[in-house]
């Protein structure tokens, strides 16, 4: 057995959702847009067949049922956003009740997999069964915390006892080729305390690597690379991640799950490593992963080409939970700082200002011009559907679950690590934020009411923050400013974040990026779009002059009011903003004078 550490403070206490209102700015807007969407992504799904199959599986309709295996996981991830979201949807409650009559006796659940009449479990490798059923996991602890909801919860116990029963040590050994399960059934033990969905969770883990997820026989394609499926190399002792990257991160994430509930420091050292050798050398600069097409998989070390950036929106959805455990798991800021990069850069480009037209492939250069000749390929622009809707369900319970990411709280005090105008609460301490972020580095935290002894105030300070002060005070960078004393209500807390426009030069070993520069402010990452330059200017003609001064101006009147950088006839805008106006040209990497 790995030895077992203490689970550290900041992952002793997982505040529930209510304790964290955000009530105003950027955050405020786009999550009442992503709230705006929940209806229309639910017609969507009845147009595209998702919840018909469910109805006949129920036995509520009949007829054939219509796509892959995995379907029911795209329901899955709407109600979690629902139940995240907390406005409700007269259709939700219905729908589990559909869930609930389309289940089998035994616990098992798959609509496509029941209607077709196909056994169950016999080509796990594509099938995506246990993928789906970790959806359900998450989406019923979501109703669950949320409002006390326990009809789904009821629904994805069975199942979990169903696998529990049929999977592991003891019964069948073969894997899901996409993993998810395993994150889903940690949540499911933390909400209900049943042992043996850790134990399977765990065994999944520790089983992966040793050729159990692989399509059998021969296929020259990725399909007949063990690495597609994450199942090339034991988690304990891969380097790096590598294969389908939705598929390497949601595993990684499952991994910290089990590392953390298990105390395993062997494994929790383990996905620290891997994500470390992402983040140096097969990372954005957006936070995206992901460098081709081809198995929509990661690439070598430094292969990042901008223009064929693959960068799956789902996978910006797996690294961003996957750096959100990590930092619950070890309390460093350095994790909490990617969750910020991967939010701003990664997951909010990928959906449109309506909150209803996604981004599939998040690519980083748009050429003049472009033509998309696959569905999801961005030169289209965003899109409202496509063919696999894995994106835009996930976007929306990511959104919808954004107040989660804002704060921690243990018995000892309140560490806030992502800036927005909100109001937060961890048990008699609370405290309301004021801030213009990510416009204006500003942030007033003012105490709303504190317990009579002493506790903690951490306020997280970015790494690109050089000359941050709080109460005018000078601060390091990279870690937490911590304040610790007496509190009273009315006591404010003054943190300045310069948000001094700054470049970002490539490594030497992108051979796609030499001789490029980007450009960020802040949070955010910039671009080039071609409707900002001027009449006449082809976008790939531009070069830009490092030694040029940036200048920063604040445009209400533009895509929902960003802050513009303009440098020597230059203009670009936050990246996350592009394709709001059209599929036009744009570039993050611009070459230099």
């Amino acid at each position: 057995m790995a030895p077992v550490v203490p689970r550290p403070e900041a992952a002793v206490t997982l505040r529930p959702l209510s304790a964290t209102r955000v009530t105003g700015g950027l955050w405020a807007e786009r999550m009442a847009g992503n709230r705006a969407a929940i209806p229309v992504v639910y017609e969507r799904l009845v147009a595209a067949g998702h919840i018909r199959n469910l109805r006949i599986a129920a036995g509520a309709e009949s007829g054939t049922v219509e796509g892959a295996a995995f379907r029911d996981s795209d329901v899955y991830k709407w109600l979690e956003a629902v139940a995240w979201d907390g406005s409700g949807h007269p259709e939700a409650p219905a729908l589990t009740r559909v869930i609930g009559a389309a289940q089998r006796d035994d616990g098992y659940l798959n609509s496509v997999i029941q209607v077709s009449g196909e056994q169950p479990y016999t080509r796990l490798w594509s099938s995506h069964e246990h993928y789906a059923a970790g959806h359900l996991f998450q989406a019923a602890v979501a109703a669950a915390r949320a409002s006390g909801d326990g009809g789904l919860l009821d629904v994805a116990t069975r199942l979990a006892d169903h696998l529990a029963a049929t999977f592991g040590p003891h019964a069948r050994t073969e894997l899901d080729g996409h993993p998810l399960v395993e994150m889903g059934l940690v949540e499911l033990y933390r909400q209900t305390g049943t042992p043996s969905y850790l134990e399977l969770a765990r065994h999944f883990v520790d089983t992966r690597g040793y050729g159990r997820a692989t399509k059998p026989g021969f296929d020259p394609s990725h399909y007949g690379d063990p690495a597609h499926y994450t199942d090339a190399q034991p988690v304990r002792e891969a380097e790096t991640l590598s294969g389908h990257a939705v598929r390497a991160v949601y595993f990684a994430a499952g991994a910290t799950d089990v590392a953390i509930e298990t105390g395993d420091a062997e494994l929790l050292a383990a996905v620290r490593r891997q994500f470390d050798a992402v983040r140096r050398q097969k990372q954005h600069v957006t936070g995206g992963v992901g460098s081709r097409w081809d198995g929509e998989a990661f690439g070598e070390p430094y292969e990042l080409p901008p223009d064929r950036a693959y960068a799956e929106t789902c996978a910006a959805i797996g690294m961003l939970q996957w750096a959100w455990r990590l930092q619950l798991a070890t309390g460093e800021a350095q994790y909490a700082d990617q969750v910020e990069l991967l939010l701003y850069n990664a997951v909010l480009p990928a959906v449109s200002l309506t909150g209803t037209e996604f981004f599939y492939v998040n690519t980083l250069h748009r050429r003049t011009g472009a033509r998309g000749d696959l569905q999801r390929s961005p030169a289209n622009g965003r899109r409202p559907w496509f063919n696999c809707a894995c994106c835009p369900p996930n976007v929306l319970r990511t959104l919808a679950s954004l107040p989660a990411y804002l704060a921690t709280g243990t018995g000892d005090g309140l560490q806030i690590h992502q800036y927005a105008a909100s109001s937060v609460r961890a048990g008699e301490f609370a405290v309301e934020v004021d801030t213009g972020y990510p416009w204006d580095g500003g942030v007033a935290v003012t105490v709303r009411a504190a317990p009579s002894r002493e506790v903690e105030l951490a306020l997280r300070i970015p790494a690109w923050a050089e000359g941050a002060t709080v109460d005018g005070k000078p601060v390091p960078v990279g870690g937490y400013a911590r304040l610790r004393r007496a509190f009273h209500p009315g006591d404010r807390v003054l943190l300045d974040l310069p948000l001094h426009p700054r470049l970002v030069l490539p490594d030497d070993r992108v051979d796609a990026l030499r001789g490029c520069v980007a450009v960020a402010r802040g949070p955010l990452v910039y671009a080039i779009e071609q409707p900002d330059q001027p009449p006449g200017v082809i976008l790939e003609d531009i070069r830009f002059d490092p030694a040029a001064p940036l200048e920063a101006e604040h445009r209400p009147d533009l895509l929902g009011g960003v802050t513009v950088l303009r440098a020597a006839g230059v203009t670009l805008i936050p990246y996350f903003a592009w394709a709001n106006r059209g599929p036009h040209a744009m570039r993050v990497w611009i070459p230099k004078v």
